[in-house]
């Protein structure tokens, strides 16, 4: 028998929600914090060298990648798609592409009207700023001493400036700054990666911002890994704690104060469930006794659809598979262990772009992501040769999934059910995206590094044709958010405040609880999200 520990804060999951919140509220010597994580330390060579995301990403081991699969999808000709999501400290900023993006005003902005106050444009700004240590230093979008590193790429590739030139030519605007709540344009991303010093051009995950300075720092911070939470435990209708799993034994911990889940859209909704939260549909049937209903629990499941272009190009100054490429290669690693720039410090998508399928709208609705490699099923496939891709999604996507139980067992996998593609209107607005994307590629800057296209793509096609290949080939960009979404209405599960709608003690921070999928990469409105609900938990009294 083992005793209980018992701290103020227990915290489930040590991505980028978790990561930070703990870090925040151990600021404070007066409470004890205990973060819980599945995955490892998450400061490996293979997460702090940018470029290794090609060996994590693609889920072979589940190296730091807990690598999902959807259910079958109806609207991808019954494919099931790949769900990679970050298993270590850090979570999916240990191998996600580093791109830093906080959305568009509106976003935010349409999360208050829904009745979340405090968090429209301009009282979330303050604490994009808090968090963000940008290389440009302070201003009044960016903040100048936070934790996150946020950098310009170190050496991004030459294509990827023939790749802004080309969108320039079709009409998108140049813009240096995705992030002054307008994002419109096409430019090189910034990325959370460690400017100047001895990590220069390392990843700056959550962990290695947030985390991994203060741990053995703090006393009142203890960090567990390589556990998994079973359930929530409850005295009636408050949280009091979390049982959890390390080699092969049970264990609990009490929280005086709050139990606060952090395991991301798939993670937190599946152990609500799994302790007795949720729909009775999705959790007696398991013979797991009911808690607490509350509708929408796995429901509202938001993620965007990416559907890539690809070319083969006789450039070899890019990541590839070849003779050429592998002693261009060797000189990057010794460039990278020297400085920290030269290519492994790449976040492969070098170029983005936010732009609108028709003048007629009122602001961008697609997004692109340039890469300097052949992307197939995300990294799973490999083709020799060398080649660029070009990602196209839909900023807003208006089709809805779920996450849900397969059975009763704690280890399991979620259920997921994103349903791509089941409302028309996200199809027609990504074969538009598909179109204008072909047009950029096509534009002479970026023609003369063609050699051929690939997968089929050819001149006139039809909507259908175009149809065909986005079901045959399109799958997520890594962005699932709102499973236990914040709101006032019925299927809102946690409050303004975070707090878990009919409970007590138990709160939500992560990406989970966005109403709607912000117009962009989650990473930094994660971040966001967890920096002000240290002041919510905490009451701070001043606010950055």
């Amino acid at each position: 028998m083992y005793d209980v520990q018992e701290f103020d804060y227990v915290i489930v999951g040590g991505g980028s929600g978790g990561a930070t919140l703990a870090a925040r509220l151990s600021e404070n010597p007066k409470v004890s914090v205990c973060l819980l994580e599945a995955g490892g330390q998450g400061d490996s060579t293979l997460v702090r060298t940018p470029a290794a995301v090609v060996v994590t990403m693609p889920g072979h081991g589940k190296i730091n990648n807990w690598a999902f699969q959807t259910v079958p999808q109806p609207g991808l000709l019954g494919r099931s798609g790949y769900q990679p999501r970050g298993r270590a400290l850090g979570g999916s900023s240990a191998i996600n592409a580093m791109l830093y993006v906080r959305g568009q005003r509106q976003d935010y902005d349409g999360w208050a009207n829904l009745g979340c106050e405090g968090w429209d444009w301009d009282s979330v700004l303050p604490y994009f700023k808090k968090s963000e240590n940008n290389q440009w230093g302070a201003d009044e979008y960016h903040g100048g001493s936070g934790p996150l590193q946020v950098s310009d790429q170190q050496t991004p590739r030459p294509i990827t400036k023939a790749f802004v030139e080309a969108a320039h030519t079709v009409g998108m605007p140049l813009r240096k700054d995705f992030n002054t709540s307008d994002n419109e344009g096409v430019g090189i991303y910034q990325v959370t990666q460690f400017h100047g010093g001895k990590r220069n051009g390392e990843r700056c995950s959550a962990a290695a911002a947030y985390l991994h300075p203060v741990m053995g720092q703090r006393p009142n911070l203890t960090v567990h890994t390589r556990m998994r939470a079973t359930k929530i435990l409850f005295e009636g209708k408050r949280a009091v704690g979390v049982s959890y799993r390390q080699t092969g034994q049970e264990f609990r911990v009490k929280a005086k104060r709050e139990v606060i889940l952090t395991a991301g859209a798939f993670g937190t909704p599946q152990l609500l469930q799994l302790s007795g939260v949720g729909r009775p549909e999705d959790i007696t049937h398991h013979g797991i006794q009911m808690v607490h209903e509350l509708p929408g629990v796995g429901q509202n499941l938001q993620d965007h659809l990416d559907f890539i272009l690809c070319n083969k190009s006789r450039d070899t100054d890019n990541f590839g598979i070849g003779l050429a490429g592998t002693a261009n290669l060797m000189g990057h690693i010794s460039q990278y262990r020297k400085d920290g720039t030269g290519m492994l410090a790449t976040p492969f998508a070098e170029g983005g772009a936010f732009f609108k399928s028709d003048p007629s709208v009122d602001r961008a609705d697609l997004q692109l992501h340039f890469v300097i490699s052949i992307v197939d099923d995300h990294a799973r496939k490999l083709h020799t040769g060398y080649g660029y891709s070009c990602h196209v999604c839909v900023l807003r996507p208006h089709s809805r999934g779920q996450v849900f139980l397969k059975s009763d067992d704690p280890l399991a996998d979620p259920g997921i059910d994103p349903r791509f593609l089941s409302d028309d209107r996200d199809l027609n607005l990504l074969i538009k995206g598909a179109k204008i994307t072909r047009q950029v590629l096509q534009a002479p800057p970026l023609a003369k590094y063609q050699k051929s296209e690939m997968f089929g793509i050819t001149d006139g096609m039809t909507d259908s044709e175009w149809e065909y290949h986005i079901r045959s080939r399109a799958d997520t960009i890594y962005h699932p958010v709102g499973t236990c979404k914040m709101a006032t209405d019925d299927m809102a599960v946690v409050d303004p405040q975070l707090r878990v709608r009919g409970l007590e003690g138990l709160r939500v921070v992560d990406a989970s609880v966005m109403p709607t999928l912000t117009s962009g990469n989650t990473n930094a409105p994660t971040i966001m999200i967890a920096e002000r609900a240290a002041d919510l938990i905490l009451g701070a009294s001043k606010r950055p």
